[in-house]
């Protein structure tokens, strides 16, 4: 079965750190950019951040610039977004997902299920 499935997530105080994984089973991620979601409640999705195939290009939304670093490791098939200095509006639950390129017009191929962050003291 091709699915992505993401992981890592909980809950953490302000200022902390959380990394989660993405990890693909039934195909190669290496052939595909990933690209991290997220979703709070009562807001539409955004895309935080995406890596490209090679792990040579790299972007963020603002709100994450210098906070959020993302990394992939094809040999493990995973990639990882490591979330630092967290703040409450970070709470979301976070999705990866796969397409061939970060900047295309073409919808994502495969999406994972999902992990709630939950940024609260």
């Amino acid at each position: 079965q091709l699915q992505l499935v993401e992981s890592g997530g909980g809950l953490v105080q302000p200022g902390g750190s959380l990394r989660l994984s993405c990890v693909a089973f039934g195909f190669t991620l290496d052939n595909y950019a990933i690209g991290w979601f997220r979703q709070a409640p009562g807001k539409e999705r955004e895309r935080v951040s995406c890596i490209a195939r090679s792990g040579g290009t790299t972007t963020y939304v603002d709100s994450v610039k210098g906070r959020f670093t993302i990394s992939r490791d094809n040999a493990k098939n995973t990639v990882y977004l490591q979330m630092n200095s967290l703040k409450p509006e970070d709470t979301a639950v976070y999705y990866c997902a796969a397409r061939a390129l970060c900047m295309s017009s073409m919808g994502y191929d495969y999406w994972g299920q999902g992990t709630q962050v939950t940024v609260s003291s």
